[in-house]
C-alpha cells in the first residue's frame, strides 16, 4: 500500500476526522481538541499524512470551498425572528464588543507578539470570531441557561462571517497607506466588491426560494441544487475579490433562512451532515499540514504571552465595557467574558493572510500560522474543558443530568414527570391544549403550551436541557410523526413513543423501521392501558440496586404486575425499557417501575398463597 497516494490520504483524513468526532461524543470532549491532536500525530509527528503534498494546487481551493459551505450552514440558522427577541446585550456585544476586541487584539499583537502595525490589525480583525462550528457543540455539552447560551450562540453566528471581512478591510486600508502600488481605486474596488457580494448572495437566496416555492425543483434535487448554488455564489464572488465569497454565501444563507421555506429543515439537516464531514476533514488536514518548525514557534514567550492576554484581558474587557448599562448580571458577564473559542475560520483564513502579507513585503507575517494555531488550540482546550465547570460555579447551568421532553399532557405524563423531577432530572411536558396541561401546572411541572411541530416552537422552547423525547399522546400517527421529525435532533436511540394500539387506531404496524421512535416499555402497552393503571392508583416506585440487593435479585422478587419503566444509571444517564431488548442494572443504579400500591401487592400475594 502506497502511504503517499492521494486515495490513501483521502481515506485516512475521513477515518481520522470522523473517528475524532466519535471519540469526542463518546467521552464528552471538545471535538476540535481531539481532531487537532489526531492531525498533529498523523502529520508532523508520525509523517503519515501529507495533505498539502497530496492535494497539490487543489489544497487551498478545497479548504476555501469547505469553509464557504460551513459558513452557509451556520447562516441558515440566523432567522431574524429569533434575533429580534433577544436582549440588548447581544447587539452590544456583536457591535461595540467586536470593535473593542479588534482594537485591543491588534494592540496586543503589536506590543506583545511583536508584529508590525499592518499585520497586527489584520490578525486582530480575524481574531474577533468565535464561530458556530466551535461554540454550538460546547453549549450542547455545558447545558447553559437560556440567556448566556443565547448570547454566545448568536455572537458566534453573527460575528463569524465578518471576521474574515474585517481582516480584508484592514489589509486593504494598510495597502492603501503603506504600499505605493495601492491606490484609492483599489480601496473603492474592495467596498464595491463587498457590496456586490452581498447582492449576489441575496439574489441567489431569493432565486432558490422562488424555485422551491414554485415547485420548479423536485424534492430529491433540492439539497444538491442548493449545494451547487452555494459553490457557484462563493466562486464568482471570490474570483472578483478574494474572501468576499464568504460574505456572499453568508448573505445567501441568511436570505434563505428568512424566507421561511417549507423544506428549510430538510436542507438544514443535509447541510449539518455535510458540515460535520467537512469540519472533521479540514481540521485534520490543517493540523496535519503544520510543520515541526511552526509548532516549535508556538512556544515562543511572546506568542504565549499574547494568547494569555487574549484569554484573560482582551476578551473579558471587551465584554464588560460593551455591556455597560445592560441587564446582564455579573455572573453572566463573567461567563460570556471568558468563553470565546476560535475555530476553523480563524485557522484557514490566517493561512491565506500569512501568504499574501509575506508577498506584500511583511516578513513578520510568517508567524501568523503559529500564532493562530496557538490561540485556537488554547481557547478550545481552555474553554471546552472549563465551560461546564464555570457554569455550575456561577449557577448558570441547568444541571448535569440529561432531561426528558414529554409530548402529550395526561395524568400518566404528569406522574411520570413528577418522578423525573424527584430524581433531579429536567423534564417538561409539551401540549397544544391548556386543559391537558392543567394537572402538570398544578403539580409544579414545567410545561409549554404549543404545537411541538410548529415552526415558531423552536424559537420559544429551549430544548438544550433535554436529551430524550417521549411522544405520549393517544394518537399513534401523531406520536410517530413527532418522533420522525425529532430523530435528527435527539437521535434514534433517544426518541421514544408509546406502543401502537394492538386492535384499533391508525393501523401503523407495517410502517418501515426508519419511521417513528423506539417503542417504550413493552409491545402492546398503549396509552389507554397506562392511563388506566395510573387512574386505578398504580404508583411509580424507585428501587436502588446495591451490592447486597442485586439487579438479578430485584427481577426475581418483582411481581408480574410490576411494569419496568427506566433505569437511572449512577452516571446520571437514562436507559429506558423498550420492546427491543432487556437492560442490565448495576450497583448504584435506580430502577423505576409502575406498580400497584404496596397493600395491593400484599393482597395479591396472600391470595396466591391461599390458592396454592
Amino acid at each position: 500500500m502506497r502511504l503517499d497516494s492521494l486515495l490513501f490520504q483521502l481515506m485516512l483524513i475521513g477515518v481520522l476526522g470522523i473517528g475524532s468526532q466519535w471519540l469526542a461524543w463518546r467521552f464528552r470532549l471538545p471535538a476540535i481538541v481531539i481532531m487537532s491532536i489526531v492531525g498533529l500525530l498523523a502529520g508532523p509527528f508520525l509523517g503519515v499524512l501529507h495533505p498539502q503534498e497530496g492535494f497539490g494546487e487543489l489544497f487551498k481551493p478545497v479548504i476555501s470551498m469547505a469553509v464557504a459551505i460551513i459558513l452557509f450552514e451556520g447562516s441558515l440558522n440566523l432567522d431574524f425572528r429569533e434575533v429580534r427577541g433577544l436582549e440588548r446585550p447581544v447587539f452590544r456585544i456583536i457591535t461595540i464588543g467586536a470593535f473593542l476586541a479588534w482594537i485591543l487584539g491588534s494592540l496586543a499583537a503589536h506590543y506583545v507578539a511583536g508584529l508590525s502595525w499592518a499585520v497586527a490589525f489584520v490578525i486582530g480583525g480575524l481574531f474577533i470570531v468565535t464561530g458556530p462550528t466551535v461554540i454550538l457543540p460546547l453549549l450542547r455539552q455545558a447545558k447553559l441557561k437560556p440567556r448566556p447560551a443565547a448570547i454566545l450562540k448568536w455572537e458566534g453566528i453573527v460575528v463569524d462571517p465578518f471576521g474574515a471581512l474585517l481582516a480584508i478591510f484592514a489589509f486593504e486600508i494598510i495597502k492603501f497607506f503603506v504600499l505605493e502600488e495601492a491606490t484609492i481605486g483599489s480601496l473603492l474596488f474592495f467596498f464595491i466588491a463587498s457590496f456586490l457580494a452581498v447582492i449576489l448572495g441575496w439574489i441567489c437566496g431569493r432565486g432558490i426560494g422562488w424555485l422551491f416555492e414554485q415547485g420548479h425543483i423536485p424534492e430529491f434535487l433540492k439539497s444538491p441544487v442548493v449545494f451547487a448554488v452555494v459553490i457557484g455564489c462563493f466562486t464568482i464572488s471570490d474570483e472578483i475579490a478574494h474572501e468576499t465569497g464568504l460574505l456572499a454565501v453568508t448573505a445567501m444563507g441568511m436570505t434563505i433562512a428568512n424566507l421561511h421555506i417549507a423544506s428549510i429543515n430538510d436542507m438544514r439537516h443535509f447541510k449539518e451532515n455535510i458540515s460535520v464531514l467537512l469540519i472533521s476533514a479540514i481540521f485534520v488536514m490543517l493540523t496535519a499540514s503544520l510543520s515541526v518548525e511552526t509548532l516549535l514557534t508556538i512556544f515562543d514567550w511572546r506568542i504565549i504571552l499574547f494568547v494569555l492576554l487574549m484569554l484573560l484581558v482582551v476578551r473579558p474587557l471587551s465584554i464588560w465595557i460593551s455591556t455597560i448599562g445592560t441587564d446582564l448580571s455579573v455572573k453572566e458577564k463573567t461567563l460570556v467574558g471568558w468563553i470565546a473559542p476560535r475555530g476553523i475560520v480563524a485557522l484557514t483564513v490566517s493561512s491565506y493572510f500569512s501568504g499574501v502579507l509575506q508577498e506584500s513585503g511583511f516578513e513578520d507575517a510568517k508567524v501568523l500560522t503559529s500564532l493562530t494555531f496557538a490561540l485556537v488550540f488554547s481557547t478550545v482546550c481552555a474553554h471546552g474543558f472549563s465551560l461546564g465547570w464555570l457554569a455550575k460555579k456561577l449557577d448558570l447551568s441547568i444541571g448535569t443530568n440529561p432531561g426528558v421532553l414529554i409530548v402529550g399532557g395526561s395524568r400518566f405524563s404528569t406522574e411520570l414527570a413528577k418522578t423525573f423531577k424527584q430524581l433531579d432530572i429536567p423534564v417538561m411536558i409539551v401540549d397544544s391544549s391548556w386543559y391537558r396541561l392543567a394537572q402538570a401546572r398544578s403539580e409544579g411541572i414545567a410545561s409549554y403550551r404549543g404545537e411541538i411541530l410548529a415552526e415558531q416552537t423552536e424559537y420559544h422552547l429551549e430544548m438544550t436541557p433535554y436529551e430524550y423525547m417521549i411522544a405520549a399522546t393517544p394518537l399513534d400517527s401523531y406520536n410517530t410523526l413527532v418522533c420522525t421529525a425529532f430523530i435528527p435532533v435527539f437521535g434514534r436511540n433517544n426518541t421514544f413513543q408509546l406502543s401502537l394500539h394492538p386492535t384499533h387506531g391508525d393501523d401503523l404496524e407495517e410502517i418501515g423501521p426508519g419511521i417513528g421512535g423506539r417503542i417504550l416499555f413493552r409491545e402492546g402497552l398503549s396509552w389507554e392501558e397506562l392511563s388506566d393503571k395510573v387512574e386505578r392508583g398504580h404508583v411509580f416506585r424507585k428501587t436502588t440496586i446495591t451490592e447486597k440487593y442485586t439487579y438479578d435479585q430485584y427481577l426475581r422478587d418483582r411481581d408480574d404486575c410490576v411494569l419496568l419503566l427506566f433505569i437511572v444509571k449512577s452516571s446520571g444517564q437514562l436507559e429506558f425499557f423498550t420492546a427491543e431488548g432487556k437492560l442490565q442494572g448495576e450497583t448504584g443504579d435506580t430502577v423505576v417501575s409502575l406498580t400497584v400500591p404496596a397493600k395491593e401487592v400484599q393482597k395479591i400475594q396472600e391470595k396466591r398463597e391461599e390458592e396454592g
